[in-house]
């Protein structure tokens, strides 16, 4: 995570070794949001969860303005060649469906900069090499950390039990359906 601060602007930093994708803080939101949209629908492995889990600690709503971002390095990508292509995979499928749009018609608003971001994002995925990461030990989170729970509201992965809500609960964002 490296928030960065300048000439008044507070925003986040998505990171994967020399690239990076600063987005504002209404950015985020937007990214996160349309990220845990598809993430939701396709979660099935515990690494899946543990990807989507980490996407919720995204929530500027709970977090703070300023205060999300993390960088592709410190992700624990799995310890065999297999595991870290699988995972790679998995985060590649969820751009790739994000990109198509999948379930924006919910939002009760349009993301018109949110295709730059993901074309970014996965520009920045394809060309990590997950070998090279260190997990850090604090951005990804552990299996014990990770819950399959969704928000009935809004169908979406939530960090509940421990968070009463999800990215859109507490945004206060209301689907269009």
């Amino acid at each position: 995570m490296k928030p960065t601060v300048g000439w008044g602007t507070v925003g986040n930093i998505f990171s994967a070794g020399d690239l990076d994708l600063y987005l504002s803080n209404g950015g985020t939101s937007v990214f996160v949001d349309v990220l845990m949209l598809a993430v939701s629908d396709l979660a099935a492995t515990a690494w899946d969860y543990r990807f989507a889990t980490m996407l919720t600690r995204q929530d500027q709503g709970v977090m703070g303005r300023g205060a999300v971002g993390f960088d592709l390095a410190d992700i624990d990508w799995g310890r065999t060649a297999q595991q870290r292509a699988e995972a790679k995979d998995f985060v590649l499928r969820v751009v790739d469906l994000a990109s198509r749009r999948h379930r924006w018609d919910e939002l009760n608003y349009f993301p018109p900069f949110a295709e730059s971001y993901l074309r970014r994002f996965r520009a920045m995925v394809e060309a990590f090499d997950p070998a090279t990461a260190r997990d850090d030990g604090i951005t990804f989170p552990r299996p014990d950390e990770t819950t399959p729970a969704s928000c009935v509201r809004h169908r979406v992965l939530s960090s509940l039990p421990l968070l009463e809500g999800c990215v859109f609960c507490f945004a206060g964002v209301t689907f269009a359906k």
